[in-house]
């Protein structure tokens, strides 16, 4: 089983358009989950699926992310090697920081010891939040999913 967890609808919407997932958002081979804005949040939903993962599954986190200027907008961060800072709020300061999202230190304590995860971030905005939109977000993310899946070699049967 492949558990992805976003933290909002239009990160998970992605998915769910591309795997044609039933409102339920989940079918025999892939589960997603959206966990709302914050650390916190994330933490508490990524727990509750590490509860019932076993070996063999994998878990992913994906979400948007605000970038220095280096990067472009809609470029794939393998987060796990990225310097990435997650912050309480939305940043619209240039220069402080290279990457921030909101939801990755969640994620990370809630799957310490879990082999199989990853943690991807797409860059949605160079430190201007107020640009971003849901179908914006959705269309990022949609672009990178056959990306993401070469990386973890996930073959999805649909």
């Amino acid at each position: 089983m492949l558990y992805i967890i976003c933290a909002l609808k239009s990160e998970a919407q992605a998915f769910v358009d591309k795997y044609k997932l039933p409102k339920n958002k989940q079918n025999s081979q892939i589960t997603i989950v959206i966990s709302g804005m914050g650390s916190e949040s994330m933490f508490n939903a990524t727990k509750d699926i590490v509860t019932k993962m076993s070996n063999k599954d994998t878990i992913i986190n994906v979400g948007i992310c605000g970038g220095d200027k280096k990067f472009a907008i809609g470029e794939l961060i393998d987060a796990r090697e990225a310097n990435l800072t997650c912050v309480e709020s939305d940043i619209s300061e240039h220069g402080k920081y290279e990457l921030v999202d909101m939801e990755s230190d969640g994620f990370l304590k809630a799957t310490q010891g879990v082999e199989n995860k990853y943690m991807f971030k797409v860059v949605s905005d160079h430190f201007e939040p107020h640009k971003v939109t849901k179908e914006k977000t959705k269309s990022l993310i949609f672009n990178v999913i056959d990306d993401i899946n070469n990386i973890i070699n996930f073959k999805v049967n649909q």
